[in-house]
């Protein structure tokens, strides 16, 4: 894809997504790995320094660390309510500014807990915080890009999850060992201050930014709708439509999943039965290295081959629909990981999975602003957002039982399933995967 004929900003705009994106990513993965660290659990369980952990201790800590999660997945539930309905009513300049400055400060308070209470409050503050980043970062794609572009430019700025991810596992497990968990919550948490700054100083929207040719501009325009009246939309008429469904689908099944990577994988490697290798603070970093950097690749390369397939051709409906199903049957042998004995195998199937699971989220961002005019983008992004929360509530809430009765092969064997089961629903609620227009808006068809 040639940036150079039109110019290239909206791509340095991607850049800047990006890299909010991995900050948001990072602040969020401290804790799973400071969850395996002994000295955070004796801190959060009140056990005094030096007493050994017991396994009582350990089950009544995971359990108890489920629910820290679940209170992290009501709060960023909520956090899509407020957040989409935010940035659609005062922008995505300021709305997601906002966002970065509440879940950044909720990073830093995280290192001045000393029970699972406290760190409840302060998890939950950060949920709500960082619901604002895919709503802003998918109204800014559909401000910056025209459709053919959007689900590349979706998953460049969505590799930034696993960056994040990256960045955690290479750095906190060292910094955790060399200076403690507290230390690596306040100097993680303080990076998306930095962010901050830096958005407020680059972003506006594309007529108002001075750095932006005419050329670019009539490019980034060229398949948009200008003539749509900047009304502002109530979820309430939004949920009236089937367009909004099937991308409420494509999250409520899927993100739970994303959510249970992020949550437990380290616990997994650190714990599991079955493996014939168990991994620590110092030797887990280098196995999310190599997860993560096939998921990027994933974001990537999935977001691109959609992108691709239009430029041949091919319609959104069949180019986006292809893709979310090839994403779906590389999921599908990540059940394995739960009951192979090699460390290795293990890691390739969860780098297979990961992988495609950031191509399907790349894919099924674009929908909202594939089928809503852009007034009604961050919203609906914000309601597929808020019942993905929702599915990852539920799945918190019993993954911390079902791991510590029946281990972790029924987990493995629900990711393995949901998304061709979210495809073919998907499917049915929107088999044309036909563009509501402003006029249907007004009259909330069903």
């Amino acid at each position: 894809m040639s940036l150079t004929p039109t110019g290239n900003f909206r791509w340095r705009i991607v850049l800047l997504l990006f890299f909010a994106t991995t900050i948001n990513y990072i602040d969020r993965q401290v804790l799973s790995f400071t969850m395996i660290d002994e000295e955070f659990r004796r801190a959060m369980l009140g056990i005094p320094a030096g007493r050994p952990l017991t396994q009582a201790d350990l089950d009544d800590f995971r359990i108890q660390y489920s629910y820290v999660d679940t209170a992290f997945k009501i709060a960023y539930a909520l956090g899509f309510v407020l957040t989409g309905w935010l940035i659609d009513r005062v922008g995505t300049k300021r709305g997601f500014a906002i966002s970065i400055g509440l879940w950044s400060v909720a990073g830093v308070l995280n290192a001045f807990v000393g029970s699972m209470r406290g760190l409840s409050l302060t998890r939950f503050m950060l949920g709500i915080g960082e619901a604002g980043n895919f709503p802003s970062a998918i109204k800014s794609v559909a401000e910056w890009f025209p459709r053919k572009e959007r689900s590349f430019a979706a998953g460049l700025f969505n590799a930034g999850t696993n960056v994040g991810v990256i960045a955690t596992a290479a750095v906190v497990p060292w910094m955790t060992i060399q200076y403690g968990w507290r230390f690596s919550f306040i100097t993680t948490g303080s990076l998306g201050f930095l962010v901050l700054i830096v958005w407020l100083l680059t972003y506006r929207r594309p007529e108002e930014h001075p750095r932006l040719t005419k050329r670019e501009f009539r490019h980034i325009r060229q398949d948009q709708d200008d003539d749509v009246p900047e009304e502002r939309l109530s979820w309430w008429r939004l949920l009236g439509f089937r367009q909004t469904w099937a991308f409420v689908i494509g999250k409520l099944l899927t993100d739970p999943i994303w959510y249970f990577y992020l949550t437990w994988l380290p616990d997994f490697f650190n714990s599991s039965e079955s493996l014939d290798q168990k991994l620590d603070l110092q030797s887990i970093g280098l196995p999310f290295l190599v997860i993560y950097i096939v998921s990027d690749g994933g974001s990537v390369l999935f977001g691109w081959l959609s992108s691709k397939l239009m430029h041949l051709g091919w319609s959104v409906n069949r180019a986006r629909k292809t893709t979310l199903l090839i994403c779906a049957l590389c999921v599908v042998p990540i059940f394995f990981a739960a009951r192979t004995n090699s460390l290795y195998v293990a890691i390739a199937l969860i780098s297979l999975a990961t992988a495609a699971h950031q191509g399907w989220a790349a894919n099924i961002y674009t929908f909202a602003s594939d089928l809503f005019p852009k007034n009604a983008v961050a919203s609906v992004t914000g309601i597929g957002g808020m019942f993905g929360a929702v599915g990852g509530i539920v799945l918190a809430a019993v993954a911390g039982v079902i791991r510590v009765h029946f281990g972790y092969f029924p987990l493995f064997l629900i990711a393995s399933s949901t998304y061709l089961i979210a495809l073919i629903l998907l499917h049915q609620l929107v088999p044309n995967m036909e563009p509501v227009q402003h006029r249907e808006l007004e009259k909330q068809r069903f």
